[in-house]
């Protein structure tokens, strides 16, 4: 899946070590759609992927590759959303708004 939209927060990286002992990392990106009714959209990313957010900033539009896991824990569901890949995003631009209505002029030679 993917979610598009424009960066509102990125934060520091937050790591540690698990009750098995594996060192882990996470980093959260948060993402203002741009739809009707704007949602900030939380996604993590994990391990070598929070490398990722290094090149982007507040306010970018991106465009976020994201999975949706869910897990069960003492009878409650929850659920996550984890970022794989992000780019920039230009979106849908078009040829009127790329290179704006030039007068014409009636007297050109050819």
């Amino acid at each position: 899946m993917e979610i598009t939209g424009n960066i509102k927060l990125i934060q520091d990286t937050e790591t540690g070590t698990s009750k098995a002992g594996k060192e882990w990392a996470k980093r959260q990106l948060v993402v203002t759609t741009t739809e009707q009714y704007p949602q900030d959209i939380a996604i993590d990313f994990m391990g070598d992927k929070t490398l990722l957010l290094n090149n982007f900033k507040v306010g970018n539009p991106v465009s976020v590759s994201i999975n949706i896991r869910g897990n069960e824990y003492n009878g409650k569901y929850y659920n996550s959303i984890n970022g794989w890949k992000i780019a920039n995003y230009i979106g849908n631009v078009t040829n009127s708004e790329q290179q704006p209505a030039r007068e014409e002029t009636a007297d050109l030679p050819f």
